[in-house]
Parts: structure tokens; sequence; C-alpha cells
């Protein structure tokens, strides 16, 4: 039995020395690009984290602020309304804020406002996915900048020869080479589906804030705009 378990710890070591081999087999060149790669992951790894706490329903649509900004809203209690938004700071309360902001005048104004908060409410939490997407695109070609360099290494190698180098060095110079796209791949693949997640998770959470807006702030189209009299000419 303990010649086995020898046995199995060693065949564990080989294997974990190969795999150190071949991810360092490239040089300088393909131990940069790892590094590299190796960033781009842990960069993505924080990115997902952080989408996953910033995403959540209660932090962009806290429970009960709408239906309690339409009640301070049709018995005409605006500060109360304006207090209940900034007691709880989300992308509800900041479009709320913008469509209050504009209530005196009229229904259209405020509309408007809401309109233009929404879109940039959902930009600002695009702007940070977008990231995922750039990951996800650079990462494989960075794994492929390590795979061309390193097939030119290995061409190189049977040029120095003049042929002399057989189809074995040519092939280990390869599969040596392409264990870099590997690692982008790897990158790249959670990194864009996470993206994919992450937008629709936006889309999502913007109809919904769009839809609690209006049902908030719908009193306020009941509501007549201020009249503005026009001045009265001057008598001569």
């Amino acid at each position: 039995m303990p010649v086995l378990v020898a046995q199995a710890d060693n065949e564990l070591a080989g294997e974990s020395a190969g795999l150190f081999e071949i991810l360092l087999s490239g040089g300088v060149t393909g131990a940069i690009i790892l590094v590299v790669l190796l960033s781009l992951s842990f960069v993505a790894a924080y990115l997902v984290f952080d989408q996953i706490m910033t995403l959540r329903r209660k932090e962009v649509l806290p429970e009960g602020l709408s239906e309690t900004v339409r009640q301070a809203l049709l018995t005409a209690r605006l500060p109360e309304a304006d207090a209940a938004c900034r007691r709880e700071p989300s992308v509800l309360s900041v479009v709320l804020l913008s469509g209050l902001a504009e209530i005196e005048s009229g229904w259209h104004a405020v509309e408007k406002a809401v309109e233009d908060s929404l879109a940039e409410q959902s930009a600002r939490m695009m702007r940070r996915i977008e990231y995922l997407s750039v990951i996800g695109n650079i990462a494989p070609m960075v794994g492929l900048l390590g795979t061309v360099t390193g097939m030119i290494f290995a061409f190189q190698q049977v040029a120095a020869t003049r042929g002399a180098a057989g189809a074995g060095d040519l092939a280990e110079g390869i599969y040596q080479a392409l264990v870099t796209t590997v690692g982008g791949l790897v990158v790249a693949i959670p990194s864009l589906a996470a993206y994919a997640v992450c937008r629709n998770r936006v889309d999502t959470l913007i109809a919904d804030v769009a839809f609690q807006a209006q049902h908030s702030l719908h009193p306020v189209k009941r509501r007549p705009a201020k009249s503005v009299r026009p001045p009265k000419p001057a008598r001569g």
C-alpha cells in the first residue's frame, strides 16, 4: 500500500511538473503573455463580483419607495416625497428626484427629465459592464499573439538548423505556442458570458425603474401646469 501511495504521489508530481513546463515553455515572451492573461482574469473576476453586488434589486429599486412617493404626491406633500428619495439613494431615487425637480413645469417636463435620467443611469451602469466585453475581446487576441510568436520561434529553429529539425521538434514548438491561445479562450469565454448576463440584468432593472417611476409620478399628470400670463402691454 505505501508503494502505491508513493507511485500516485510521483505521478501527480510529474503531471504538475509537466504542466508548469508547458506553461513556461514559451520563454520570456510566453511568460509575459501568460502574466497578462492572468491579470485579465483577475480583473474580470473582480468586475463580476462587483456587478453581483451592484445589480441587486434592492440596491437599484428599494422596496416601498415607489409607493411612498406616489402616496405623498397624491396628497400634494412634495417635501415628503423628496425626503423619501434622499433617504434611500438608488437608481430609482435619482430618477424620481429628476422628475420631482421639474414638477412645477408640468407633466411633459417631468416625463422628459425622467427619460433623460433613465438614459444617464443606464449608461452609467453599462459603463463598468463594458469592461467585461473588452476583456472578452482582448484575451483571445493576446493568446493569438502568443501563438504567433511561438510559431515564429519554432520555424526560426527550423531555419537555423537548415531543415535539420524534425517534425517532432516543430510539433513540440507549435503545441507549446498554442498554450497561450487556450489561456486566452479560458479568460474570454466566461468574460463574454458574464457580460451578456449582466447586460440583460441591467436592461431588466432599468425597465423596472422606468415602470415604477411612471407609476410614482403619475399623480403629477393630473396636475395642471402653472399658467404664465403674458405681461400687459404698456399704455401710451
